[in-house]
């Protein structure tokens, strides 16, 4: 053997020595933040039976934009890992991926939000309506704000939102034009998706008569919840 053939075996050797018992992937594996394994969660009611939204607009929007943007938010976590191991990434690119991050992520969630606040028969109930009545005078004031906030969205883009905010410890109608706003503190407790592919479907141009809807579908069971979670997380 000469000493050529000795060398490269030795090398092998070593190579094979230093990666005994370490996974094949290992090297693959990211850390949680950037692991991308986020998976869409499903519906909670059955879309058939909503009133005044369709199965097919319910299922488009559940499909297209929110499994989307589970989608590429697993896509851009997986980026966010490869550019932390390039040096050389310009800071803008970098940039640009952190913004898409926030974007996807408030997606996400807001969307996870919505969804799992259908299904119900409207009826507000519990310490939810007791709060709202206290907050805002009345339920019906509320949801005259709440709905005049909805409507200076309509034909655009973004989200209503009532919310618990942590820091005041009281309720608020938030409005976001985008994905990536809220207020400081705000815990979103009813998120109202105003982005047309929510109701265009059934209702072109007419917004106001999917937010009526909407409110015939509300589970505010759920909206309970989330209150009495964000007000017990207010105390700690």
């Amino acid at each position: 053997m000469d000493q050529s053939s000795r060398r490269t075996i030795l090398k092998a050797g070593l190579a094979a020595s230093l990666t005994a018992g370490v996974p094949a992937l290992a090297q693959e594996v990211r850390p949680p933040v950037f692991a991308g394994m986020h998976t869409p969660k499903p519906l909670t009611f059955d879309p058939s039976k909503l009133v005044g939204l369709s199965e097919r607009l319910v299922m488009s929007h559940w499909e297209n934009n929110y499994v989307g943007s589970v989608n590429a938010l697993n896509m851009i976590e997986e980026r966010l890992a490869k550019a932390m191991q390039d040096p050389d990434v310009h800071q803008l690119v970098y940039a640009g991926l952190k913004r898409e991050e926030l974007h996807r992520t408030g997606s996400v969630i807001l969307h996870e939000l919505y969804f799992e606040g259908l299904g119900g028969d409207g009826q507000p109930t519990g310490g939810m309506a007791i709060g709202i009545a206290q907050a805002f005078g009345s339920f019906e004031a509320w949801q005259a704000e709440f709905m005049r906030t909805a409507r200076a969205l309509g034909g655009g883009s973004g989200w209503v939102m009532l919310s618990y905010n942590l820091y005041t410890k009281s309720l608020h109608t938030y409005w976001a034009p985008d994905h990536m706003h809220n207020a400081t503190m705000g815990v979103p407790l009813l998120a109202l998706d105003m982005y047309e592919h929510s109701y265009h479907m059934d209702y072109g141009t007419k917004a106001m008569q999917y937010v009526d809807v909407f409110f015939k579908n509300v589970d505010w069971k759920i909206v309970n919840q989330r209150y009495t979670r964000a007000r017990r997380m207010s105390e700690i």
